[in-house]
């Protein structure tokens, strides 16, 4: 089967059947129970509120990866800054640079809206996006520790 050329573009509400189905499977990766309608009202309401940008890829009519960008600020260098949340590509489409593309497109949004950083973080385990993140150019921050509590 020939597939056309994966497109990256932003999502849209119109999107979120098919990009909720991808963003269940991303959690379900990560260890979480399936739950179709939770992630399509998670995903709504970011969108709704500007509180993310979700870039999707395409091809064929169909969507077959994501990644999600949440915004904030840095102190010390006095501008915004965003954070790759979630990148997540649909297993059947995985080893053909689609994951690369999106991360591409969140890089140039970042740029484009006058970014100093893009960051992120992976689980250690998650040897195959590392190796893309590395790949990439990202380097391994070694000058600060990240903690969470849990609320």
């Amino acid at each position: 089967m020939i597939h056309q050329t994966v497109r990256v573009r932003e999502a849209c509400e119109a999107d979120m059947p098919h990009l909720a189905t991808l963003f269940d499977l991303y959690r379900i990766f990560y260890k979480q129970p399936s739950d179709e309608e939770a992630a399509r009202a998670f995903l709504s309401k970011r969108l709704a509120r500007s509180e993310s940008k979700i870039f999707v890829a395409e091809r064929d009519g169909s969507l077959i990866g994501f990644v999600q960008l949440y915004p904030t600020f840095s102190s010390i260098s006095l501008k915004n800054r965003w954070i790759l949340n979630d990148l997540y590509v649909g297993e059947e489409c995985r080893g053909e640079r689609v994951g690369e593309k999106l991360i591409a497109a969140a890089i140039e949004f970042a740029r484009t809206t006058g970014a100093d950083a893009l960051s992120l973080e992976t689980a250690r385990h998650n040897s195959s996006a590392r190796s893309l993140y590395e790949r990439m150019g990202w380097k391994v921050d070694d000058e600060y520790l990240s903690y969470c509590i849990s609320c």
